[in-house]
């Protein structure tokens, strides 16, 4: 008998009568605290993303990309986008097509105020994860009503099975002498977008695939 099976039958032989495991419970923290949309934009800033809280979600992204090519996700709607920019819709684009473009622009599928942690899931209006990783520059507009106060909350409203991806601030990291390096493994600038009450007016430009 070798001594991996002499380990297996003694720890066999401790579970006989081991009573069954206690139940989870779920419950902690789940919404008792309202979302703090002004904490967000304070965690946000502090990874170094820039917030913009504006009716006008075209006129922000104006500001930020007032010209240029960014990439998109088919499902983003389209009166976000100024006509000054080149929307390229991704409809399978290849990697260096995406890299190439000026900017991403996303929505999101909810935040976390308490971490400020944005989380992408992969839905029309979001796209592919690799649209969010390979240009310098993510644009994400999130809307106040997909802010929770924490992760908990955020995942309750997550399904399990998509695709996530979890964003806290622009891509960066560092070494043992705690150098930061950004842009290693996604975006260098993240710029979020909190669109007001009021609606976007639309002047947006038309989607187009492009090859």
């Amino acid at each position: 008998m070798s001594s991996k099976d002499v380990i297996l039958d003694r720890v066999r032989a401790a579970l006989v009568h081991s009573s069954a495991p206690l139940e989870i419970p779920r419950e902690y923290r789940r919404g008792s605290v309202p979302a703090d949309l002004d904490l967000l934009v304070e965690r946000l800033e502090d990874y170094k993303a820039v917030v913009h809280r504006a009716a006008d979600v075209a006129a922000a992204i104006e500001k930020i990309v007032p010209a240029g090519t960014v990439v998109v996700p088919p499902g983003l709607p389209e009166q976000w986008l100024p006509s000054s920019v080149d929307a390229l819709v991704d409809d399978g684009l290849p990697a260096d097509r995406i890299a190439a473009a000026d900017g991403v622009v996303t929505a999101a599928a909810v935040a976390v105020a308490e971490t400020g942690t944005i989380v992408l899931d992969a839905s029309p209006d979001q796209g592919r994860r690799i649209i969010s990783l390979l240009p310098d520059l993510h644009i994400c507009v999130l809307r106040p009503d997909q802010v929770v106060a924490s992760v908990p909350e955020a995942v309750a409203r997550l399904d399990p099975r998509r695709p996530l991806t979890w964003i806290s601030g622009p891509s960066a990291t560092s070494d043992i002498e705690l150098n930061r390096v950004e842009g290693v493994h996604g975006p260098r600038n993240l710029h979020v977008i909190l669109p007001e009450e009021a609606k976007p007016a639309a002047r947006g430009c038309t989607l187009t695939p492009q090859h």
